[in-house]
């Protein structure tokens, strides 16, 4: 397709927006809603980090397990597993006002999503041309982003108020569900020949591998530092925002409701939904380095935490960095997805951004 968007794909992109518009649901608001239920910030807090962590035990494990035993079955277990678990949470968890019990189902279900859309990045891998592996990569973040960011926000943003914020959690099962209906309809099974006919003990080996390649290959191990340093407001935002701008409590001035905090979570991926497509067809092209997009990512880091403290700036900022926010994190993403650019400027690169008049195209 002229856009770049894999054919091919095009049902497992709409599965990761639906699937991820469920998981995404109660992003903005469940961290306010456990607090109204009686328990301290701090325990709202600890279940979103132990959801985090299981999450990023199924994303080191998603990989190898999808390329064992089939990026659509791994996707299908994720999915089946995450609609199972919000059950028990919803029925039994919340329900029973036991912390403990929330807290572990809370962060079991975080292996469901990784498992989902991760999987589907070894399908794409598998599948998409090395060429237009970047370009496909900027349509799954995109897919992604729309999911968990615009749809995920601004839905319960407007159901909060017609059904509470339990009631919006039930609403986030049916797009779930239908995620995995559109997975196990529509998007095609692949097959390893190298990995079928490997015995249990090798099969073992190759899921240690997930590990060890941090150690025997420094770009990989670079690389997840620099996603880490991405996701530590991106993630860090939804649990300390709806607690510091909805209420009184934790030094905040109850400046907006729950649901106007949602819109403006939404509009970031909004952002983020053009920045994806963007770096992912034109990164390469336009010789922009990581290293520039790294700096730059860094620095909005740096205001947002100002921002934390500050929150008149938050109300007059927050869009303008968001939109720097994004268009470097998701510049830097693409970039690397298929090998791109170093991140050592070249004196070319330099003098390209420095001096464009100056700079013919290359033959």
């Amino acid at each position: 397709m002229s856009i770049g968007l894999p054919r091919k794909l095009l049902a497992g992109f709409i599965a990761i927006a639906v699937f991820m518009t469920g998981d995404g649901f109660g992003l903005t608001f469940l961290p306010k809603y456990i607090v109204d239920q009686g328990f301290s910030s701090s325990q709202a807090s600890l279940m979103f980090t132990m959801y985090g962590l299981m999450a990023a035990v199924a994303g080191w494990a998603s990989g190898v397990l999808a390329e064992m035993f089939g990026a659509k079955r791994i996707m299908l277990i994720g999915a089946i597993s995450w609609i199972c678990l919000h059950l028990v949470f919803l029925t039994m968890a919340l329900p029973s006002g036991s912390y403990a019990l929330m807290l572990a189902v809370y962060a079991m279900r975080g292996v469901g999503y990784p498992l989902f859309i991760y999987s589907f990045v070894v399908l794409i891998s598998q599948t998409v041309d090395p060429g237009k592996l970047a370009t496909a990569m900027g349509w799954f973040w995109t897919s992604y982003s729309f999911g968990i960011g615009v749809f995920g926000a601004y839905l319960p943003s407007f159901t909060i108020g017609w059904v509470g914020e339990y009631g919006s959690l039930w609403l986030s099962l049916p797009f779930a569900v239908a995620g995995l209906l559109i997975c196990l309809a529509l998007v095609p099974s692949t097959r390893n020949e190298k990995t079928e006919g490997m015995s249990a003990t090798e099969k073992f080996h190759e899921l240690s591998r997930g590990a060890t390649i941090l150690v025997e290959n420094r770009q990989i191990a670079l690389a997840a530092v620099v996603r880490v340093i991405c996701n530590l407001t991106l993630y860090g935002f939804p649990v300390i925002m709806p607690l510091y701008l909805a209420t009184h409590t934790n030094g905040g001035g109850a400046w907006f409701e729950v649901s106007q905090w949602s819109q403006i979570w939404g509009f970031q991926f909004v952002v983020t939904v053009f920045g994806n497509v963007f770096w992912g067809a034109y990164g390469r092209p336009l010789r922009l380095d990581a290293a520039d997009a790294l700096v730059r990512v860094l620095g909005v880091r740096a205001r947002h935490a100002g921002h934390v403290l500050h929150s008149p700036l938050l109300r007059r900022q927050y869009g303008a960095d968001v939109r720097r926010r994004d268009c470097a994190r998701s510049g830097y993403l693409r970039l690397r997805a298929d090998g791109g650019p170093s991140s050592r400027p070249t004196p070319r690169s330099i003098r390209a951004r420095r001096f464009p008049h100056t700079i013919s195209p290359p033959a």
